[in-house]
């Protein structure tokens, strides 16, 4: 009974360990809120911080019940460990949160799902990568990720803008946006797509949290791409816990001075597979065949209707910013040529013009 699991979550002192070995010992919430204490403390591993709440079963129901109304007076849903309806690639892993608190379209904790995560200060070839590749995927995979700022971010807002489906974990209680400049995407995802935590409302996020939360993301997932981390970071945290559970690990690289992408390098020495497309994600799961993702097709030039002067000015650029002054010295246009070319270029689409002097060719999943 969904009650008995939500109770028993909110003791006070309990802790997630001490939860599991009471349910593992009686068989069920239900029966460790019914023995009593003296019962309770015979369990090897069980001190008596831990059960003291216990001792009071009944005002724990009283909260339990307390909180289940409000979560469905708002919309929202509670899915314990029991519950059909409880993902079981989560079940597997060697922590599972007793309950999830959910928002949104409860279907997609079935669903086949990637993790894509990230740095927060991510940079601008990172943001647009998880975005590209995020959408790439959508098609074939419902994209797990933490919604927050950078490439969390961009993973999820990726994955909408192809129709696709997208799982934001939080660190905090459902009524929390966390951070606050995500309100939007937060608000998207609760009617599209589907915000899960395993907190209760109202709870804040403080950093111990995101650890936990991660490994939700996780155990969610078949597996975790990591698409830009520093060397010490809660992407890698997330990469390990992906690693422990059995799940495959991919990472994308970047640049080779950049430190932003020292955790993604670190993980391609130590064996994630390397990610240039979303193809080479799914010929990894075993989806590329029956896959509706277009990704990893060129864009045909060749029915381009511009001058063929432009088309020719494309193949001097690359998908990562350049500048103007080194597009002159290699296709040998003037200045005021190369300009009209450009902007022929960008009105089809093909290119983005960037701050500065700076140009990049549109890869597919941009388009």
């Amino acid at each position: 009974m969904v009650l008995d699991w939500i109770s028993l979550c909110l003791a006070p002192g309990l802790g997630l360990t001490g939860f599991w070995r009471l349910v593992e010992h009686f068989g069920s919430p239900e029966l460790v809120l019914a023995v009593g204490q003296t019962k309770l403390l015979k369990v090897p591993g069980i001190q008596p911080r831990q059960v003291g709440a216990l001792a009071c079963p009944e005002a724990l129901r009283r909260r339990g019940s307390t909180e289940l109304e409000l979560l469905l007076k708002k919309g929202y849903l509670a899915v314990d460990f029991g519950d059909p309806a409880y993902p079981e690639l989560l079940r597997q892993i060697a922590d599972p949160p007793p309950v999830l608190f959910v928002r949104g379209r409860k279907e997609l904790l079935h669903r086949s799902c990637l993790a894509i995560v990230g740095s927060r200060a991510s940079t601008a070839y990172g943001r647009r990568t998880a975005r590209s590749l995020a959408a790439d995927l959508a098609p074939s995979l419902t994209i797990v990720s933490g919604m927050a700022l950078g490439i969390d971010a961009e993973a999820h807002a990726g994955a909408l803008s192809a129709g696709g489906e997208t799982i934001a974990v939080l660190g905090c209680g459902l009524d929390v946006i966390y951070p606050i400049q995500n309100r939007r995407l937060y608000e998207q995802i609760g009617q599209s797509g589907l915000l899960v935590t395993e907190y209760p409302l109202g709870t804040t996020p403080e950093g111990f949290r995101f650890p936990a939360r991660n490994r939700i993301i996780a155990g969610l997932s078949l597996g975790v791409l990591v698409v830009e981390a520093a060397k010490k970071s809660g992407s890698l945290i997330t990469a390990q816990m992906a690693l422990e559970s059995g799940r495959e690990v991919f990472a994308v690289p970047g640049q080779v001075d950049s430190f932003k992408s020292e955790g993604t390098h670190w993980l391609l020495k130590e064996g994630a597979k390397l990610v240039q497309s979303a193809r080479d994600v799914l010929e990894e799961l075993d989806l590329a065949n029956n896959s509706g993702s277009e990704s990893g097709k060129a864009v045909d030039i060749h029915s381009c209707t511009v001058d063929p002067d432009a088309l020719q000015l494309l193949q001097h650029i690359e998908p990562y910013p350049q500048g103007r002054e080194r597009l002159c010295s290699d296709s040998g246009l003037t200045a005021a040529r190369l300009n009209q070319l450009l902007l022929l270029l960008e009105l089809e689409g093909l290119i983005e013009m960037l701050p500065g002097d700076a140009v990049r060719k549109l890869s597919p999943g941009d388009m």
